[in-house]
């Protein structure tokens, strides 16, 4: 069989297997004298032993590409020409170089700051200088320019010596043979760089699988992870910015105004000797618009409308931005998603940070999704900030019916949530655990029968109430009375298990589904561009809080010390978010982060106001918010305007400044 193999395919995988030799030798390198592995689990090396050597493979993979895609088109000519000599062996000594200097610079990155190289490395770059005095300083650079230059020599050699014995082949070869052995090296390569048989490629949040962070670096392939941060390279902070809105922020939050510091302890009431669950619930793409609730003229919400009136009801809840993985990031880490590139859950600069979910001390803690928690690299968020964390997720429940791209649907996710929670239960052993749901998403798939519910039929809802409600399609409604009905038997599923009494439920959506422009709201926030942040948020907790309405504005960084707040736990409070029942120390203020004519930017809902800032050309505007139209009114509130504009900008500078400055400590 080998023999059969071109010797041009011969070439291109032996070239890939060295590569991927080489990139290991380094990572034995960095294990032997930089990991710090000390009271590491064998089981996690092995993980992260596996994982890197994925991802030496994928880099392997992607340095090759190029010589394979010549290769597939000239075949045999490769050898027959020096062009192509020259042009491969400088092309690989090249890469072996460049993986070299990268290489050396994560040895020299890590060791100084215990993180592996990013695209924040670039700021070392800004005083050139004074970072060159201290490289030579620091190490011994002639002679490793000295040492790099032989280096060269010898990998120039090599790859000459590969060259001249793959050229070797004079034997004529067949279109059909030709073909082959492109379509099949071709997808062997494709695969080596997806590298993964889950619905999702290799990607490097699931470095981060283990508690302890420098088995997690270890993981991490510095040139791709180098490659994946360098997208956020222009996502810093200003901190002459944060310094100077700080004042504005910290009359809000009731921070300290003598120094830059977001920290608030908030101390447990001793008197109180309950410790109950907490069971927080996203609900996938749910507004306040598509609600029965809050006037859809179609009953969509008949359960959760029963639920909210005995439930502690947040009516003026704003998500900051309109995205699931954004507000899944919000939710946990406090912070609000204000990144531009894509969302702050793939930015791997900003993981790690100090969060509320993690302080629930003697808490068992775990996170419930119907897909892979891959997703968005919603892993990293997770399992980089939460301690002891279990997630559940597709390919780990004893039953799986996969509904559609996200997994199981709704109902299963909460029988298999239902059945982990009852065991901790059983066990009397309290716990907080984070739902997230899916099913009230596209494809929108549903079951034709599940116990009770039904979907409705096309003809069962008018082309005129249809165009009423919002909707967009019958099959939208579908999904978001499955979702409400699969909530009423999730807590009845409890009632029965016994957790139900001595646990807080906490609901909220992620973001407005998609719809038309409606007209039953209390404001016309279609206009304004809310309505797609403007979501439910209540708590259903009989025994820990009353029955009753809140109309203050509240923020989705508001969910995690809220429910802290009624757990009754002792925290330390890093974040934007604050306790949403606290009528003394909560804010009334709701912060968005959106589009504008195209543009990025902020917004503020305060009071009657809606005050907008444009981030790229400062464009602002105010609005009424009781109003009808989008008429600006700067000018007749000035110190409205003032204010405002100075406590927006000082959250949104907050948001990012905490980002690289709310890190966990170094264990």
């Amino acid at each position: 069989m080998q023999q059969r193999i071109p010797n041009y395919i011969k070439y291109l995988f032996i070239n890939l297997f060295s590569i991927a030799i080489y990139a290991f030798l380094f990572r034995l390198i960095f294990y032997f004298f930089f990991a710090q592995l000390n009271g590491v689990t064998t089981p996690e090396i092995q993980q992260a032993f596996g994982l890197g050597i994925r991802f030496d493979i994928k880099l392997a993979t992607l340095i090759v590409f190029p010589i394979a895609l010549i290769l597939f088109i000239i075949n045999q000519r490769f050898f027959r020409h020096k062009i192509y000599k020259k042009i491969s062996v400088i092309y690989f000594t090249v890469m072996y170089l460049i993986l070299t200097l990268f290489y050396v610079f994560d040895f020299g990155y890590y060791d100084y700051l215990s993180i592996r190289l990013d695209a924040a490395s670039l700021r070392f770059l800004s005083n050139l200088k004074i970072s060159t005095q201290v490289l030579f300083e620091s190490y011994p650079v002639y002679k490793g320019l000295f040492a790099l230059l032989i280096l060269a020599i010898i990998i120039y050699k090599f790859n000459a010596f590969l060259y001249r014995k793959f050229n070797t082949e004079t034997a004529p070869i067949s279109r059909k043979r030709k073909a082959f052995f492109i379509v099949i090296p071709f997808f062997l390569l494709a695969f080596g760089i997806y590298n993964s048989f889950s619905h999702y490629p290799l990607r490097w949040s699931e470095a981060f699988f283990a508690k302890n962070q420098a088995v997690n670096q270890f993981a991490l392939n510095p040139i791709l992870y180098f490659y994946d941060s360098f997208a956020f390279r222009s996502d810093g902070y200003h901190i002459e910015k944060t310094k100077k809105y700080y004042p504005s922020v910290a009359q809000q939050l009731k921070l300290s105004k003598d120094s830059l510091n977001f920290k608030r302890n908030v101390l447990k009431n001793d008197a109180i000797t309950a410790k109950p669950n907490v069971v927080i619930v996203m609900l996938e793409s749910l507004g306040v618009a598509p609600m029965s609730y809050y006037g859809n003229p179609i009953n969509t919400t008949p359960k959760m409308d029963s639920i909210l009136r005995n439930s502690t009801n947040f009516t003026n809840f704003y998500v900051h931005k309109a995205g699931t993985a954004a507000s899944v990031f919000a939710s946990i880490t406090g912070l609000p998603d204000v990144d531009n590139v894509e969302t702050a859950s793939r930015n791997p600069m900003v993981i790690d940070q100090r969060i509320i979910f993690d302080q629930f001390n003697g808490y068992e803690k775990l996170y419930f999704l119907g897909g892979s928690a891959n997703w968005a690299n919603i892993r990293g968020i997770f399992q980089s900030n939460i301690n002891d964390l279990k997630i559940f997720e597709e390919g780990s429940y004893q039953d799986e019916n996969r509904a559609d791209v996200w997994g199981i649907d709704d109902y299963e996710l909460f029988k298999e949530s239902d059945k982990e929670l009852q065991k901790l239960h059983k066990k009397n052993k309290p716990f907080i655990a984070y739902i997230q749901t899916a099913t009230n998403h596209m494809p929108f798939t549903v079951p034709d029968k599940k116990e009770n519910y039904r979907p409705l039929k096309e003809d069962d809802i008018s082309k005129e109430l249809l165009a009423k409600s919002g909707f967009k399609s019958v099959a939208q409604i579908n999904a978001l009375r499955y979702l409400d009905f699969n909530i009423d038997v999730f807590l009845k599923r409890a009632i029965e298990a016994g957790y139900y009494d001595n646990t807080v439920f906490v609901f909220f959506g992620d973001h407005n589904t998609a719809m038309n422009p409606v007209s039953f709201l209390e404001k016309d926030e279609s206009a304004l561009g809310t309505v797609v942040h403007h979501v439910p948020f209540f708590v259903h907790a009989p025994k820990f809080t009353d029955s009753k309405v809140i109309s203050k504005f509240t923020n989705l960084v508001d969910v995690v010390p809220t429910a802290a707040s009624l757990a009754n736990i002792n925290y330390s409070n890093y974040t934007l978010g604050s306790n949403a029942l606290d009528s003394i120390n909560g804010t009334d203020f709701a912060f968005l982060y959106q589009k504008i004519n195209g543009e990025p930017a902020i917004g503020l809902l305060q009071n009657n106001f809606y005050y907008t800032l444009t981030t790229v050309t400062n464009t602002t505007n105010l609005y009424d918010f009781n109003g009808t139209d989008l008429t600006d009114i700067k000018k007749d509130h000035p110190n409205v305007t003032k204010q405002m504009d100075s406590l927006l900008r000082g959250y949104y500078n907050a948001t990012k400044y905490l980002y690289y400055n709310n890190k966990k400590k170094k264990q």
